[in-house]
């Protein structure tokens, strides 16, 4: 639990040393301010909490990396629940507010998932996995968001490279192939889920893997 617990703290403690003013800037998700990311950010929290009581009965039907769907398409803004989000982020209007739910719903989440034992067999969007494989799952979660909230914010720290090492793994688990060692962890989950275009050199050191970007991970 140490990877999930470590990501997801170092993000909360990112968004609650933000200026205000920060929260007005772009993130790194196409559509979304940083004001929005960070309310995805609480609902992303509620269903942590929600899954971790919600035990199954059955066998596990995936694990941390086949929890994820994978498509070629990044997403716009457009769909009708990112747009939700625009506007559940609106009506907070002060960054504060948006501070203290993240911390509130965001500190029991991290507490439960200490408190879950891993091999707890919990069901969400109609799979069913372990606690231990959901929890893995979310440090990639938690790590693309850390990065698409510091996108446009040079100052603000950085994900744990522990969290990033790991997400990487994963990401070459879900691909089916490795990134080249001249990446970085950092450089492998941007280019790789499409967060930024490969420069002409690390399309050179891609090789026919070029072809299959991005991976867009939902």
């Amino acid at each position: 639990m140490e990877p999930f617990t470590r990501s997801w703290a170092a993000l909360r403690t990112a968004v609650a040393e933000l200026p205000d003013e920060d929260f007005a800037r772009p993130s790194g998700c196409a559509g979304w301010l940083v004001r929005d990311l960070v309310c995805h950010l609480v609902i992303d929290a509620q269903d942590v909490l929600i899954t971790l009581v919600t035990p199954a009965d059955t066998e596990p039907t995936r694990d941390a990396v086949t929890y994820w769907e994978v498509s070629r398409t990044p997403p716009t803004g457009d769909d009708p629940l990112d747009a939700l989000v625009v506007r559940l982020a609106a009506a907070y209007e002060e960054p504060r507010l948006l501070k203290f739910h993240l911390d509130d719903v965001g500190s029991a989440a991290g507490r439960a998932a200490g408190l879950a034992d891993p091999r707890l067999r919990v069901g969400t969007r109609d799979v069913v996995l372990t606690a231990g494989d959901y929890l893995t799952a979310y440090v990639l979660e938690w790590t693309l968001h850390h990065l698409d909230l510091i996108a446009h914010l040079p100052d603000a720290a950085e994900p744990p490279e522990e969290g990033l090492a790991l997400s990487r793994e994963l990401l070459e688990k879900i691909a089916g192939t490795a990134f080249p060692a001249s990446f970085s962890d950092r450089d492998a989950l941007l280019v790789g889920t499409g967060r930024r275009a490969p420069t002409g050199a690390e399309t050179a050191g891609l090789g026919a893997s070029a072809a299959r970007l991005p991976f867009v991970l939902g």
